[in-house]
């Protein structure tokens, strides 16, 4: 009884702390060696749990086991200082080397945050929160515990010979990352240190699960011959594609000559490379075959789908799955379904621990996600998102619609793209029709090392389909004046797509359409619905274009990018020019048609005021359609030269914006916290008289507690739509881990994020219900709409139909 790590909860065998700190040990080191830093993620996983040799955790653990309705308080027992402190002991009190002080920096606060997320070596309160924790906090048992590690572990001299080991690995990492980067030494330890810290959440939380399921079983790193049998698959497809009688269509030729680039392409070493295959192009079947065969002539681990909106998934992962014939080893990864934030000393032994455990990790050879999620994993807060980071590495990452990283956080974005490069060895392509300047800012890509497609110019004019319609009137445009001239392109047209900035406008037209045309079908689409249900709807829009009906979908912008469907006309309200350019994608798309036209009109009842990225982008769009009337040069709108003017132009107008200010902290920038942190090192030195004694000193914890993809913080709420019902019923049974993350994973499709405002009106409204102890937040069923999704009035009808 002396030691437990953990007990099983469903027979009460114990893990010992030994088993436990070997085992994890063993898997950091497995996960951290893909970048050279495996003794260092070593050492992290075998002190980890050195705290757990004291008596207060043993009692504490039992405790836990033997009353589950009413456990010990969280985080009343500190079992992860301890590992921390005997780094810092040794490595940083005496008279060390810089290379020693680092490790029990990095190594030091990855142990010490592994129940609570990354600390802070400088805060804004010019405080160290690691010291506080490794140098001030007492531990009433700190002597014995060490003793004991040292007795069941190893030796004390043991332990000296391999942090020699880890000294000549950070030494390696340095001589290797930190040429040329004088500006950016901070940046790189703060990007080891998240690797790191990655590699033992994952391991930790790996080896608990098998522990609890009684399982050995871990997935192997890389299996090569998966993605062979893949790439012949695919291959076997596209010569299945020749045979089709349409295959001579001048667009599906080039789609295939394109696809044959990427394929030549792919036996480039790795870098940054760009895919500007036009809208239409055949993107993500060629995308899917350069990284096929990239990932098998440098053996890279997994294909990783980094998409804008959920709706590019759900579609470019049922064709993915299709195609390869696979539904097992590829995952959809929309948003997280468990909303509960991390927290200190989070127990294992509580109601929770199912759902902590079933949480993923990305440990699967073809992923699809979103660009939050990919960002989530470098920046957030907590452990939940961080743990997949470490999957990153030698990985294939296809960033498709790149333009629509968000402004605020285009440098980070850099930056992250940059690790992965450099010190992670993995192969990247950026993908879209309209390259945004990522290599024109400031924090900019060091290197794009080439482009996919030869001849854009050629190629670009070849997929000409639409013609951008200039319809804006210096007083805008109403929704009845807007009906109108929708009206009248039924002359014309048997198939038009709406496509307005914000969801009031979209349910305005939509509801005008809907009660006056009965001979019209009419269509909604928003992020207010859940995945499943968006699918749906596009199901039945296809199928009435197909059959040749009268069909108008009025949608924001979520059907833009990324979306396989073509219509007769589409009219799109003002907007940044690469958000026009993706809406013309939607029209005349496969090139059947003659030239079709693409209106701009501007809606003056939409209100941009919370959306400054869409009224900027607007605005210079403008300009740039009134410049086109009067300038040579910009006769074709959408052409490279255009598009690279515009984000110019963009970039520019947020140049205070790219580099993630935080308001509450007088706008200092949050790429200066993870780097030199200049403003508070300074700070520091004037109140104290002399800098602080760290190597390191960038905000951690505080750069992850303010950073948010989107603006305002939207939380996952499962909805009663489909399956959504049954899901939740049975999310609130008492099941497993395995199978909770089967259904987290089914349960992804049956959600909807929603603003904090939301939550208070649903809230309010009693339209909310909380599963697991209030993890898991639901929708009742008259809060949601067969028509609109979410409906915060709690008015919404699951019986009503489409016209």
């Amino acid at each position: 009884m002396d030691s437990i790590a953990h007990i099983r909860q469903l027979d009460g065998t114990i893990q010992t702390i030994e088993e436990h700190l070997f085992g994890v040990r063993d898997l950091a080191k497995r996960f951290g060696d893909k970048i050279g830093v495996g003794q260092l993620a070593g050492l992290a996983g075998w002190l980890h749990d050195t705290g757990k040799y004291s008596d207060e955790f043993r009692d504490y653990i039992i405790e836990a086991v033997n009353n589950p309705d009413h456990p010990p308080k969280k985080g009343s027992v500190d079992h992860s200082t301890a590992g921390g402190k005997i780094l810092y002991n040794k490595l940083h009190l005496q008279d060390t080397s810089v290379a020693e002080k680092l490790i029990a920096e990095i190594i030091g606060n990855v142990i010490i945050s592994h129940h609570s997320g990354l600390q802070d070596f400088l805060n804004p309160q010019l405080e160290s929160d690691y010291l506080k924790r490794v140098s001030e906090k007492i531990i009433e048992d700190f002597q014995p515990l060490t003793k004991k590690f040292y007795a069941n572990i190893t030796k004390e001299t043991e332990l000296d010979d391999y942090l020699k080991e880890c000294e000549g690995e950070i030494l390696d990492y340095m001589k290797e990352n930190l040429r040329g980067s004088s500006g950016k030494i901070q940046l790189f330890f703060m990007f080891l240190t998240k690797y790191i810290f990655s590699c033992l959440i994952d391991a930790d939380r790996t080896n608990t699960r098998c522990f609890e399921e009684n399982d050995s079983e871990i997935r192997a790193a890389f299996d090569p011959f998966l993605f062979e049998r893949y790439y012949q698959t695919l291959l076997n497809h596209l010569v299945e594609l020749k045979k089709r009688p349409d295959s001579d269509h001048p667009i599906n030729k080039l789609r295939a000559k394109m696809s044959e680039e990427c394929d030549r392409s792919a036996e480039n070493p790795s870098g940054i490379y760009t895919l500007s295959i036009p809208t239409g192009g055949g993107k993500t079947l060629a995308s899917l075959r350069y990284a096929l065969k990239h990932a098998i002539r440098y053996q890279k681990e997994r294909i990783i789908y980094v998409v804008p909106y959920t709706t590019i998934i759900e579609q470019n992962a049922d064709e993915v799955k299709r195609i390869l014939d696979d539904q097992d080893n590829i995952l959809e990864h929309h948003s997280n379904v468990i909303e509960k934030e991390d927290q200190e000393d989070y127990s294992h032994y509580i109601k929770e621990k199912v759902l902590k455990l079933a949480k993923d990790n990305w440990d699967v050879p073809i992923i699809f996600t979103t660009m939050v999620q990919f960002l989530n994993t470098f920046y957030s807060k907590g452990t939940r998102n961080i743990r997949r980071l470490h999957n990153l590495a030698h990985s294939v990452l296809i960033f498709d619609e790149v333009q629509s990283v968000p402004v605020n956080c285009v440098s980070l974005f850099n930056e992250a793209l940059n690790f992965l490069k450099q010190t992670c060895h993995s192969s990247i392509l950026l993908c879209t029709a309209t390259q945004p300047a990522l290599d024109f800012v400031k924090r900019k890509l060091e290197s794009i090392d080439g482009e996919v497609i030869q001849n854009l110019s050629r190629v670009s004019e070849a997929f000409k389909r639409v013609e951008i319609v200039d319809k804006t009137r210096d007083s805008g445009w109403t929704t009845e004046e807007l009906s109108e001239f929708v009206r009248g392109n039924f002359n014309e047209s048997l198939s038009i797509l709406v496509i307005l900035n914000t969801k009031t406008v979209v349910r305005k037209l939509f509801n005008q359409f809907k009660e006056s045309h009965s001979n019209l079908q009419v269509y909604h689409l928003s992020t207010s619905m859940c995945a499943a249900h968006r699918k749906e709807i596009l199901k039945k829009v296809k199928k009435a274009i197909q059959s040749r009906e009268r069909v108008l979908c009025i949608s924001t912008q979520l059907i833009e990018a990324g979306v396989d469907i073509s219509f007769d006309c589409v009219i799109r309200s003002l907007a940044g020019l690469d958000s026009i350019a993706q809406a013309a994608g939607r029209c005349n798309r496969h090139g059947k048609l003659d030239i079709r036209n693409v209106y701009v009109v501007n809606h003056r009842e939409e209100n941009l005021t919370r959306l400054k990225e869409i009224k900027v982008g607007a605005d210079i769009t403008h300009r740039i359609l009134r410049d086109r009337k009067s300038r040579e040069g910009l006769k074709d709108i959408l052409s490279r030269e255009t598009m690279s003017l515009y984000f110019k132009n963009y970039y520019t107008q947020f140049d205070n914006d790219l580099d993630y200010p935080i308001k509450a902290l007088e706008n200092r920038k949050m790429y200066d916290l993870l780097n030199t942190n200049k403003d508070y090192v300074n700070a520091y030195k004037s109140k104290n008289g002399k800098p602080i004694n760290l190597v390191l000193n960038t905000s951690i914890k505080t750069a992850s507690q303010y950073f948010e993809v989107i603006d305002n913080q939207t939380t996952s709420v499962l909805v009663p739509y489909g399956d959504g019902e049954d899901l939740i019923a049975e999310l609130n049974g008492d099941i497993g881990i395995r199978d909770m993350t089967v259904l987290l994973k089914r349960a992804q499709q049956y959600t909807v994020n929603v603003f904090q405002h939301e939550i208070n009106e649903l809230s309010k409204n009693n339209n909310l219900i909380y599963l697991r102890e209030g993890t898991i937040i639901c929708l009742r069923e008259n809060a949601y709409d067969l028509e609109f999704g979410v409906s915060l009035e709690g008015e919404g009808t699951m019986e009503g139909h489409f016209i």
